[in-house]
């Protein structure tokens, strides 16, 4: 099911009932399915990103913390012409399932409960954390699924063992039944929290899902520990979000697999700090057709990410989805004289006294009239869990919207949250962060029936 299957074009001027030109009217709304019984949410790595998003939805649930960034939470959605003030908060809107109702879980290769892992990370202050420690301590971490050829830089004695790489994935299969009946949970998602994969290309293995099987079977190098969380969720009907760079559901066996299996998934790499930036950034400079002959970018990071991406393999992971964002906002085939010579380059920097408190610098090199030279200078000193927090949250109750909805496969509408956003063959990326957030919300229009918002605008001026 998408979108356009469902909408009917009319190029009608506005007149009384009828759809102002350039509209979009739909027959009907979604059917979506109610949001009854508890949400399962269970994430591979119990780290910073994780335990802040857990602490955070506690405190939420305790009334003593707010969900700043989460557009579930706080984002209003017009309706309707400007005229009719019709803008109710996304949650009002929408059937999302409540914050009251998530229980959480999951893997992680130390042994620290999410209240221990939290303290440890040091996003979070003492005092916050004490007040959301009871529900923290409960949550200890199921022994992972690690391949240190994925991820060399740290090590961990909570792993399983097992002969192959499928009865790895029956385990985690047998932990996630374990959890929904102790927890009692109606429905689970799956968000991969963990730390950055070495770099690796779609292989043979990973071209149909009968022989993605027979590699699991084999212990097929090409098989990352991501690709065995996404094919044990996708396996019991979870939708799958892959929150790092990693090859995962965008391998050919794993898409067909959750499409056939009509399941959601989405990705990939949260979009948070300096790539957020860009997003922003770039987008305004087009939109004025000012040139750019080149964009430096650095970073410092302290946290268990900036370890990871120390290693050379994993940094790559990143530096691939990191470097995909201005190609495509900036198109520079059709715009070669403003963008054609553009010297893009990414650096990450391991720096342990800064711990969770990212630091990026940005030199931006453009030209305006005649070729004038100019410069654009961005130094964010951003905390990277607490940016990445509220996106697991929103991703968290999209994409059970989505399987209410019977909606399958990639979730491209969800790209306002990701770096490398998942897509269709035959289409573009769209990382211009604007048109991501229209593609949201024309999306939940969509779900309930409401005219999608083009912003023409001509009957206010007839």
């Amino acid at each position: 099911m998408t979108p356009p299957d469902r909408w009917i074009r009319s190029l009608k001027a506005s007149r009384g009932s009828q759809t102002c030109a350039g509209e979009l009217k739909l027959a009907d709304s979604v059917r979506i399915a109610p949001a009854e019984g508890k949400l399962g949410v269970l994430t591979p790595g119990i780290g910073a990103v994780s335990t802040t998003f857990i602490a955070g939805v506690e405190a939420v649930k305790r009334g003593f913390g707010a969900p700043i960034g989460s557009l579930t939470q706080l984002a209003t959605i017009r309706l309707g012409k400007r005229t009719e003030g019709r803008t109710p908060l996304i949650k009002d809107f929408v059937p999302l399932a409540s914050i009251a109702d998530l229980e959480f879980g999951g893997w992680d290769i130390f042994e620290d409960s999410a209240y221990e892992a939290a303290r440890n990370a040091a996003v979070l202050d003492a005092a916050m954390l004490e007040r959301v420690r009871e529900p923290l301590e409960k949550i200890r971490p199921m022994e992972a699924v690690f391949d240190q050829d994925y991820v060399r830089r740290i090590h961990g004695p909570n792993v399983k063992e097992s002969r192959t790489k499928m009865e790895k994935a029956e385990m985690l299969m047998d932990d996630i039944r374990r959890f929904q009946e102790r927890t009692g949970v109606a429905r689970t998602v799956m968000v991969w929290c963990g730390s950055t994969e070495v770099f690796h290309r779609v292989a043979e293995v990973h071209q149909t899902l009968k022989a993605f099987e027979a590699g699991l079977a084999k212990n097929d190098p090409e098989i990352a520990p991501s690709q065995i969380y996404a094919y044990a969720a996708l396996k019991l009907g979870i939708p799958y979000v892959n929150g790092a760079p990693n090859l995962t559901t965008d391998t050919p066996a794993l898409h067909d697999l959750a499409r056939d299996s009509g399941i959601p998934i989405c990705g990939k790499d949260f979009k948070t700090g300096q790539t957020f930036m860009k997003t922003l950034i770039a987008p305004g400079l087009k939109a004025r057709m000012l040139g750019m002959s080149g964009w430096f970018s650095t970073n410092i990071l302290g946290n268990r990410d900036g370890e990871v991406l120390d290693d050379p393999g994993s940094f790559r992971s990143k530096e691939e989805t990191k470097l995909s964002v201005l190609g495509q906002i900036l198109q520079s085939d059709l715009y070669p004289q403003l963008y054609g010579e553009l010297y893009h380059s990414v650096r990450i920097n391991y720096y342990p006294p800064r711990g969770d408190a990212k630091e990026g610098w940005d030199n931006i090199d453009i030209f305006g009239w005649l070729g004038y030279p100019m410069q654009i200078k961005v130094n964010f000193l951003c905390r990277d869990s607490i940016l990445a927090a509220p996106l697991v949250l929103d991703l968290v109750l999209f994409i059970d919207l989505a399987h209410r909805a019977g909606m399958r496969g990639i979730q491209e509408w969800l790209s306002f949250y990701f770096k490398a956003p998942m897509h269709a063959p035959n289409v573009y990326p769209e990382h211009d962060i604007f048109i991501q957030l229209m593609k949201l919300k024309n999306t939940l229009r969509w779900m309930r029936g409401e005219d999608l918002i083009t912003h023409l605008g001509l009957e206010y001026y007839d």
